[in-house]
């Protein structure tokens, strides 16, 4: 009964702490602008399904899809035994799912070849990061925290699916030598070719290996929950609603702003409308997270730091600063920042930084504006829109692009085209196009 009672208490002490972080989480992210997204909702569950759910976009590097399905599939199929070891936990039972009779045994089986599979596919990811080390997994914003925080998630994943392994083993060769406790439900696949490394131990010690990777997997399995919000893993949770919400416009389309709209109609009819009709027209673009929506803010927490958003942008391949990757957990740092403020010293805090101090003017104008990026991302992340955000912003509120962008929005407003003539000089050089076809004309 005692037992039952701590599990019962850590089990209560890890789903608040977890909830408590999601809502943190869901806090920062509705920070940001309000944002209705509500149409074609049919379309946006087949693309959930068809990319999030079936793995569609991670099929263009083969090797990372086939590993990334053993651990997505191995995530969830486990989770079946998480089941009934919680009832277990909590009632005092021992395998309660073992009344399925020989359904049981196969269950087991199938759950023990996918740790094993999980394991791999980590031991391989671990490999691709740290010995082999794939150039998408060590740009600068991969240093520090980001390439740990992925080491512990691979790590964990292995400790938590072998100590299922070891649990069964124990548990097999305990019902094999017919104690009490440990009724025989079958033979599981992968676990009774294990039970020679513990042939020699005692019942009693058999026992405490058995319970101590219970309770191993058990608290490691809560542990982890609460690990997540504050890991690239989060994406675990978030990559279902973030691609339901997916752009579905094509891809770089800008959402126009009303105030700018309502005047170029003016310029086009000035009956259309007035300026003032509007009201305050607002910020154009975004200095800081809180200008942009709730679904780039979104985006910037589904971020699985994959990189195969950076080691597909052409400015990034020919060695301009740009990293998609960094620009979105520069999103993301940022939000979490401005979240710790409100947090501490009210909604009204600020703490004088903007977006700017962390992402430089030469990463925004790097930007191609290609899509690579976009059509790259596995969970459908639009780091485009955020570059453009803050262009627009730069632009518009401080006139502060690039030399050459200038001049050309000087020649538009000023000759009604991007070249620095004006309409009246527009046609000269076909003044002297005329002239070599006239001598052209006489030499036939």
């Amino acid at each position: 009964m005692i037992s039952n009672f701590i599990f019962s208490l850590l089990l209560i002490l890890a789903v608040w702490l977890f909830t408590r972080n999601v809502n943190r989480i869901a806090r920062n992210i509705k920070m940001g602008k309000k944002l209705c997204i509500n149409d074609q909702k049919s379309r946006r569950w087949r693309i959930m399904a068809w990319v999030a759910i079936g793995q569609s976009k991670m099929s263009t590097r083969p090797v990372s899809a086939i590993l990334h399905i053993f651990v997505y599939v191995g995530f969830i199929v486990i989770n079946i035994e998480m089941l009934e070891i919680l009832i277990d936990g909590i009632f005092g039972t021992h395998r309660i799912l073992s009344f399925l009779g020989a359904v049981y045994p196969v269950l087991i089986s199938l759950f023990e070849i996918l740790a094993v599979l999980v394991i791999l596919a980590c031991v391989i990811f671990l490999v691709r990061r740290n010995l082999i080390r794939l150039w998408r997994f060590r740009g600068n914003e991969m240093k520090a925290w980001p390439r740990t925080d992925a080491n512990i998630i691979l790590f964990t994943e292995i400790l938590l699916m072998s100590s299922i392994l070891v649990m069964n083993a124990a548990d097999g060769l305990l019902q094999a030598r017919g104690d009490v406790h440990y009724a025989a439900v079958g033979t599981f696949l992968v676990s009774d070719l294990m039970q020679s490394w513990f042939a020699g131990i005692s019942d009693s010690a058999l026992i405490q290996l058995e319970r101590a990777s219970w309770w191993f997997h058990i608290v490691g399995v809560l542990i982890f929950l609460n690990y997540i919000p504050y890991s690239k893993h989060f994406h675990i949770f978030l990559s279902f609603p973030n691609v339901f919400y997916s752009k579905l416009d094509p891809p770089g389309k800008m959402v126009n702003m009303p105030s700018i709209t309502n005047e170029v109609k003016m310029m086009l009819d000035p009956a259309a409308g007035s300026m003032e009709e509007e009201g305050d027209i607002g910020q154009f673009g975004s200095k800081d997270a809180t200008d942009l929506t709730w679904k780039h803010l979104m985006d910037a927490y589904t971020c699985t730091e994959c990189g195969r958003c950076t080691s597909s942008c052409p400015a990034s391949i020919t060695g301009k600063k740009l990293s998609p990757r960094k620009v979105v957990m520069d999103v993301r740092d940022r939000i979490e920042e401005i979240g710790r403020n409100v947090r501490q010293s009210g909604p009204d805090s600020t703490d004088g930084k903007t977006l700017f101090d962390r992402i430089t003017d030469e990463e925004l104008w790097a930007c191609t504006t290609c899509n690579a990026c976009v059509q790259e991302c596995p969970v459908n992340i639009d780091p485009l829109a955020m570059i453009l955000e803050l262009r627009r912003y730069q632009v518009m509120e401080q006139a502060a692009a690039p030399g050459e962008i200038n001049a050309t929005f000087s020649n538009i407003e000023n000759n009604g085209a991007p070249w620095q003539f004006s309409n009246e000089d527009r046609l000269l050089w076909t003044a002297g196009r005329k002239k070599e076809e006239e001598v052209i004309s006489k030499k036939k």
